[in-house]
């Protein structure tokens, strides 16, 4: 269930995956070891070292300084770390830093509402840049951030906070990769052995740190980055798998939440995490890269790839042959393909850039692609971003869930759905096969639901989304009773609440500022269609 807003995930594997961050208040320190399970602090062990983690951290605050010169946040944004326990049923054993970020509200002192604190996605990716949103004066957020300091973390696990990896990140970014679909059983074999020789790599580089790699601990860790912040209760806005984390926070810690914001919905229900919701996203890919096409072929005055989808998707067919044949400037294969190509499903910002890229090559012009599609190997930070970025996806994943261990299972259930939705069927299953042979205790989801104190939760979903299916969306407000889904129809793109839309973006304000909802849900027109 791929899904971080801001980088293009590179591929796992043989595989072509890409994806597919005080002063103590009253109320701030946690509950007794007694209190009830609504406050989030139950009678069970990590309940319990999540009240004293969550006391700790209220007591110590955080050390704000100016940023490290190259974690590349410039002034006013400040930097910090918050220490939790690596597992919350030992609260007092060995403990991690994660770095946390914020900006103060622009607003003025009677203005200020709290912290408002963000997750992007992933599972892997990094929420530190979203102070950046107040310094690089983003209209769409203006409001809010009158009102709240805008706070970002790396989750456990994820670039400056304990990371983890599970291969060399230059290893992990070498081209060409085998091609993700399969001619035989020998390719299929190929794949599981690196499936495996990953899940390996995770054990031999990252293995304290496996088991404890978790959703519900990465919700934990936000409940104390909420204490150290002196907050008494959390603001929280997650997008794609950070709707999952704060799925997981309102159930774990109801009592806790003040205002919630999810965007672009992974289902919660145990039956989808998350075997069954990596084939969903299957087939709501195969659906968005048809809208693409479809607007390709619209704009063929433009780009010169055909008046019809069908035409589309034929040039498309022959650049992936020609690329598995002979792959493009040595390095660009359909796997590389698929990791480039997928951002336009993802996000109609990608729209006119890669069929900007498509319409080149098919010109003549082979340089642009591998330009957009190859590995830079001399990027070293960023590739090693990406190996981490891709290792935390692999272990949250992995260990949230039981995983099916039968290969007889996987290969049916992507032969079957492999034939109707082709463009990301195999890349994905590749991609979250070291789960089957995981070296680590997977656990079970826990169950999404309204606990005493939630308040009402705001959740906005496009349509046509590729990465987190409309259902998801649906499943989440059954659950929290009190939400409102704001639906964003005949739309796809991933991650709504940063787009420019006048039906939806003072809504967001609205309850952000005012925690007021709509009496009822909305359905809102779509966003502007990207320009050719």
């Amino acid at each position: 269930m791929r899904g971080s807003r801001p980088k293009k995930r590179v591929a796992a594997l043989g595989s072509a995956g890409a994806l597919v961050t005080a002063t103590l208040i009253a109320g701030a320190v946690a509950a007794p070891a007694n209190a009830s399970a609504g406050s989030g602090y139950g009678q069970d062990r990590e309940a319990r070292g999540t009240a004293i983690a969550a006391a700790r951290a209220a007591k110590a605050g955080i050390d704000w300084q100016d940023c490290p010169a190259d974690w590349n946040l410039a002034k006013p944004i400040q930097c910090g770390y918050v220490t939790v326990p690596l597992d919350y049923a030992k609260p007092y054993g060995k403990q991690i830093k994660l770095a946390v970020d914020r900006i103060g509200n622009t607003g003025t002192k009677a203005e200020r509402q709290g912290a408002l604190i963000y997750n992007p996605g992933g599972p892997g990716g990094s929420g530190l840049r979203f102070p950046a949103r107040v310094t690089s004066k983003n209209a769409v957020w203006a409001n809010a951030a009158k009102a709240y300091d805008f706070v970002g973390f790396d989750p456990r696990g994820v670039g400056k906070s304990a990371p983890i990896s599970c291969v060399d990140p230059q290893e992990f970014v070498k081209a060409p990769k085998a091609d993700p679909v399969p001619d035989s059983e020998a390719d299929k074999l190929a794949q599981r052995k690196l499936a495996r020789e990953y899940a390996e790599g995770c054990q031999e580089r990252s293995g304290a740190m496996l088991p404890h790699m978790t959703t519900p601990n990465t919700a934990r860790d936000l409940d104390v980055i909420r204490a150290a912040l002196g907050e008494k209760k959390l603001n929280f806005l997650g997008v794609s798998y950070g709707t999952y984390l704060g799925a997981v926070y309102g159930t774990l810690f109801p009592g806790h939440v003040r205002r919630m914001v999810v965007d672009s919905v992974v289902n919660p229900s145990r039956d989808k995490i998350w075997y069954q919701a990596n084939l969903d996203q299957d087939v709501a890919f195969e659906g968005r890269w048809k809208d693409w096409q479809d607007w390709v072929a619209k704009n063929d005055a433009t780009y010169h790839l055909g008046t019809t989808r069908a035409a589309v998707q034929a040039k498309w067919l022959q650049l992936r042959a020609t690329a598995k044949k002979n792959p493009i400037g040595g390095v660009v294969g359909p796997a590389e393909l698929i990791s480039f190509f997928q951002s336009a499903p993802y996000y109609d910002s990608a729209w006119a850039p890669t069929a900007s890229v498509f319409s080149k090559y098919v010109a003549g012009d082979t340089q642009a692609l591998v330009d957009a599609a190859a590995p830079d190997l001399s990027d070293t930070a960023g590739n090693a971003s990406s190996e981490n970025g891709n290792a935390v996806y692999t272990a949250v994943e992995c260990a949230d869930a039981k995983w099916p261990t039968s290969w007889r299972k996987w290969d049916r259930d992507n032969t079957r759905l492999h034939k109707d939705h082709p463009f990301m069927t195999w890349a994905n299953a590749w991609m979250n096969l070291p789960c089957a042979t995981w070296p680590a205790k997977q656990q079970t989801p826990v169950d999404v639901k309204t606990g005493k104190g939630l308040p009402g939760v705001l959740i906005v979903q496009s349509e046509r989304d590729a990465a987190t299916p409309y259902e998801g969306a649906v499943e989440l407000h059954k659950r929290f009773k009190g939400s409102r889904l704001i639906t964003e129809k005949d739309a796809g793109s991933h991650g709504v609440t940063g787009l420019v839309n006048p039906c939806i973006n003072p809504r967001v304000d609205s309850y952000l500022l005012t925690g007021k909802l709509d009496g009822a849900d909305v359905t809102c027109a779509p966003h502007a269609t990207p320009k050719p």
